[in-house]
């Protein structure tokens, strides 16, 4: 597929960006990674509206609003233009589908700044979530040295329950479709097959010396979704000191909660027992779902079940695995300030 291709005219980049007149913190805000994903927008809209009306004054640092990150899937309504921006997010110079051009746009626009505050929402029923990194760590699959950062912002987000272990999970994910047989040449599965594989806005901003927090706001259609990402980006602001609004005061853990899993479809034929929610509980034994040759999904230990994704495609995501957290949060995360 070529620059300009039907499918691409008339599509363009955007991001609005004020700055303060003192020194601080340089924010990025993005909505839309996911096309179906419109709460982010729709809260950042409404930001960028009360900034031009001078209802909000950024007084400190920088904050660059991105409401739409990948036009294409957003125009075409659906998650993905021509693969998935937040599996493989780095720049190329032989881009070959869309996504690669979002991110030779997008990567040097996340590297002029220090914290990425990322908008979504997800298929099925469930409550909004922070995800963040790792713990601190000079490991070789994340290294990262400022998570009592990332907590002290997430605590003020206005959510209180935190997952994290996003790329531990997504490298064993890898792993297994290495080894699988049967595997589908093609691009698809060149990308998920990738170790690279799980990186995403996030993931690229810890990567580049920044720290990241993606705010899961609830259900695609909720009509609370986009009152969830405004509130956060307020708090974000407020946090951050980049303007002069009321601080928010932390939140306590309710919950913390550590992927552990990322289980795919194997067919379009493999279907759920029933309508799983994001963090319904799971016992050992439970039937989660059946593969279309029959043979039973069930659950290996006590968790939780995150994003099931009943119209996943076959070699993608169906659902993840949770279980409780072992991280120690900070006692008092104002300290990370």
């Amino acid at each position: 597929m070529a620059i300009g291709d039907d499918r691409w005219a008339g599509l363009q980049f955007k991001s609005v960006s004020y700055a303060g007149l003192e020194p601080g913190t340089r924010l990025i805000v993005l909505g839309a990674v996911h096309g179906n994903e419109v709460c982010g927008r729709q809260a950042i809209e409404r930001v960028i509206a009360e900034i031009e009306a001078g209802r909000i004054v950024i007084r400190r640092g920088r904050l660059t609003l991105v409401p739409v990150t990948n036009p294409l899937a957003h125009r075409e309504n659906q998650r993905s233009g021509d693969r998935n921006l937040n599996r493989n997010l780095r720049p190329t110079d032989s881009p070959v589908d869309f996504e690669d051009h979002v991110a030779n746009w997008l990567c040097p626009l996340l590297a002029g700044h220090e914290v990425l505050l990322d908008l979504h929402s997800f298929h099925t029923a469930g409550q909004p979530f922070a995800a963040l990194g790792p713990e601190n760590n000079t490991g070789t699959v994340e290294p990262f040295a400022q998570a009592a950062r990332e907590e002290a912002l997430a605590r003020r987000l206005g959510v209180s329950r935190f997952m994290d272990g996003w790329l531990d999970t997504y490298a064993r994910g890898v792993a297994r479709r290495v080894r699988a047989p049967g595997a589908t040449p093609g691009r698809a599965t060149l990308l998920n097959t990738d170790p690279r594989y799980g990186v995403g806005t996030t993931e690229y901003m810890r990567a580049i010396g920044g720290c990241s927090i993606t705010l899961e706001c609830g259900q695609h259609a909720d009509p609370s979704a986009p009152e969830v990402a405004y509130r956060a980006i307020l708090n974000a602001l407020a946090h951050l000191e980049l303007a002069d609004l009321p601080r928010p005061a932390p939140l306590a853990v309710s919950e913390a909660l550590r992927l552990h899993e990322v289980v795919d479809k194997s067919d379009d034929g493999d279907v759920f027992a029933r309508d799983w929610s994001s963090f319904d509980r799971l016992k050992r034994g439970d039937h989660i779902g059946t593969r279309k040759d029959g043979t039973r999904v069930v659950a290996e230990q006590d968790g939780y079940i995150v994003f099931p994704n009943p119209p996943a495609q076959a070699g993608q995501e169906w659902f993840y695995l949770a279980k409780a957290s072992p991280r120690n949060w900070l006692p008092d995360p104002a300290e990370a300030d």
